[in-house]
């Protein structure tokens, strides 16, 4: 099946005009390997450009539009997505190696995101302060100004919603450098925008490397604020790049994130949380339950039943819409298969199955369920980002939460259990941006603040957060008499 493009691919978007470059990437179908289209590469040149660009629109027609203005351009934007729904799901599906199913979720998200920051935008307001007698105090929240959004590859429509979503919401003008691995969807996102009536600069995306134009975005003085999401490696060169401009940065990194699962746990429940939170997406996801811990007394029961689920996991083509799809690129299928190697002195525990259909040249990875795990090992450690759990029993509560906050990582965790005294406890306890109880993901939640503490980053993403992050505080002291 051939990519149902209704624009360019290697043309990109700079204040409001489409344009190429002399060299360009090829966009691998992480399915069969082939190459089945070219986009733009940018070069620091480009990101200065769109930099300046979006200034431009910031003194000109952006910034003149009211909140409720902009807002309506975003609801717009909703209705243009869900109208683009069948294209769109078959190119994130193609871009990525997602399975259809997913790459539907996907479209259906970044048209929640657009709909929840369109009506959002006039309600961002200020706080009055009781002060000095003769004075009136009041804040104001006002965009940054040029915001810079490095994408990722695992979630590109979903990842633009939420965070251009809101800083455009806000009032910000935006820069984005995808991920060159799959930007073809924050391309359509472009055309969208324009069809929507974006004025020309508010919005500029720039395809690339990240070693030169994400580098360049990054160190970019005219950036007033970053959101990047993406490895603690690169997260930490972008927040020194940051930090040589003392500009803020909205980072959402790694994760291990661990789900709790105790002797009185109703696991008729739990079980479809435990296997598809570790394996959507291949696996290729932040906030991948890596590591399930269960009480000793049952974690025969529980490894017996998620292995059952994995045995009959099947991978395969995007396009064939089996349970997963194949790893973004051979680089990354090579990093899983290095990590399932150190699984040798423990025990696996069930292994999924690759489709007949899939291509010996895809980057497919069996999704694999391993046992006899412990807090230390390297596999309870690290993140993997692949179709990989481990399962680690626990004696006590104690045990439990000193495994789950054993890592360098803190971005979600779920607990399992009948006890609300308990759970009450663990959600204080848990080092965690978010914590689910007897639930995990709450359904994608666009109104609940995301983001991670320790290496899986800082700021958050989602709901009002988000507009709280994408905007400056101001206090304004009035002394009338």
């Amino acid at each position: 099946m051939t990519l149902p493009l209704w624009f360019d691919p290697e043309e990109m978007l700079i204040g409001g005009n489409w344009r190429r470059t002399p060299e360009t990437l090829a966009v691998e179908n992480p399915s069969d390997g082939s190459e089945m289209a070219r986009i733009a590469r940018g070069t620091p040149s480009e990101i200065d450009e769109a930099v300046t660009a979006a200034q431009v629109a910031l003194e000109g027609q952006w910034g003149q539009l009211t909140a409720a203005e902009r807002g309506r351009i975003l609801m717009k934007m909703s209705g243009l997505v869900l109208a683009r729904t069948e294209e769109l799901v078959v190119i994130e599906a193609m871009d990525v190696g997602k399975p259809l199913s997913q790459a539907r979720a996907d479209v259906t998200a970044l048209a929640r995101y657009l709909e929840f920051y369109g009506g959002a935008a006039d309600k961002v307001m200020g706080e009055t302060i009781p002060y000095l007698n003769g004075y009136t105090a009041y804040t104001l929240r006002e965009p940054h100004g040029v915001t810079a959004h490095i994408v990722p590859w695992n979630y590109p429509m979903q990842i633009i919603g939420r965070s251009v979503g809101a800083a455009l919401a806000m009032g910000n003008a935006a820069v984005v450098k995808p991920a060159e691995e799959a930007s073809l969807t924050a391309l359509a996102f472009a055309r969208i925008a324009e069809e929507a009536g974006m004025p020309a600069g508010a919005l500029n995306i720039v395809p690339g490397l990240g070693e030169e134009a994400g580098a360049a975005l990054s160190s970019h003085p005219g950036i007033n604020h970053i959101s990047f999401t993406g490895s603690v490696g690169v997260g930490q060169l972008i927040q020194a790049a940051a930090a040589a401009n003392v500009v803020p940065v909205t980072l959402e990194l790694g994760g291990k994130s661990p789900q709790l699962v105790f002797a009185d746990a109703d696991l008729e429940r739990a079980l479809p949380f435990l296997v598809n939170a570790g394996i959507q997406n291949a696996g290729q996801t932040c906030s991948a339950a890596s590591r399930i811990l269960v009480e000793r007394s049952r974690y025969e029961e529980v490894l017996e039943k998620m292995a059952a689920r994995y045995r009959a996991l099947v991978v395969g083509p995007a396009l064939a819409d089996h349970n997963l799809g194949p790893l973004i690129s051979g680089r990354q299928k090579q990093i899983v298969e290095t990590y399932l190697s150190l699984a040798s002195d423990l025990t696996i525990a069930a292994q999924g199955t690759i489709a007949g259909d899939a291509p010996a040249t895809g980057h497919y990875v069996a999704p694999t369920l391993i046992g006899g795990g412990h807090g230390a090992h390297r596999l309870a450690q690290e993140e993997i980002f692949g179709p990989a759990q481990i399962v680690i029993p626990f004696e006590d509560e104690e045990e439990a939460v000193a495994i789950a906050n054993g890592t360098d990582y803190g971005l979600v965790a779920s607990v399992w259990s009948e006890n609300g005294p308990r759970l009450m406890r663990l959600a204080k306890r848990l080092r965690a941006g978010q914590v689910f109880l007897n639930n995990y993901g709450a359904g994608g939640g666009v109104e609940l603040p995301f983001g991670g503490i320790g290496k899986s980053g800082h700021g958050r993403e989602k709901g009002f957060e988000a507009l709280y992050g994408f905007s400056s505080l101001k206090t304004v002291a009035a002394w009338h008499g």
